[in-house]
């Protein structure tokens, strides 16, 4: 009885690890096409931006305290619906590689509605497409606006990852390196820590 007991136990166990394991593939399956879009998206919209040489070398994030803040004057009251709409239309022009008209609608976004629930992305998509448009000191700017204006946003360690890209680019090396590592540090399941993870390895 006690080993028909012991068989059975041993045929669950067994049962149970399959599933597991399972899971387990199917977990990494999913991360490696979530790290997949994310780059694929990425290069999309860095189409453009790798030629851009003539910027400064200067550090992108340490002007951030140049940039003007959103005017509470031209806040709006809040209307969800509202706010969605201009958002969508902002997205739209990104869709529609207008990266000039996609900038001006994000920056007038979030003049508008600095307190939207959808502030975090559209300040995130403000540095993609001033990246895309080659403006570095600007992509740099909005990247790290992300993590001050929004220090609990999904979007911060890709905020961060992307401003690293861009200090980078800027010639900051050493800085690019250090906010990957508070990226690894600081976020270590995210997608950006896994980016970040092989940049630092190279």
């Amino acid at each position: 009885m006690l080993f028909m007991q012991l068989q059975q136990m041993q045929g669950e166990i067994a049962q149970l690890r399959g599933m597991l394991e399972e899971q387990q593939n199917q977990i990494q399956r999913l991360e490696r096409e979530a790290l997949e879009r994310y780059k694929d998206l990425d290069g999309r919209l860095s189409v453009g931006a790798s030629g851009s040489g003539a910027a400064p070398a200067a550090s992108a994030s340490a002007s951030v305290a140049n940039q003007p803040p959103a005017a509470a004057a031209a806040a709006e009251p809040g209307d969800p619906a509202k706010e969605k709409l201009y958002y969508d239309a902002a997205f739209d022009l990104i869709k529609a590689k207008d990266f000039d008209k996609a900038s001006q609608a994000f920056t007038a976004f979030l003049r508008r509605y600095p307190n939207s629930q959808y502030a975090g992305n559209a300040q995130y998509w403000l540095g993609e497409v001033n990246l895309a448009k080659g403006d570095l000191q600007s992509a740099g700017q909005a990247f790290a606006r992300v993590g001050q204006a929004y220090p609990d946003h999904p979007k911060v360690p890709d905020s961060l990852y992307k401003l690293a890209d861009v200090e980078q680019r800027l010639g900051n090396a050493d800085k690019a390196q250090g906010i990957l590592r508070q990226v690894v540090q600081q976020y270590p399941n995210s997608s950006a820590a896994q980016l970040a993870r092989r940049q630092l390895q190279r």
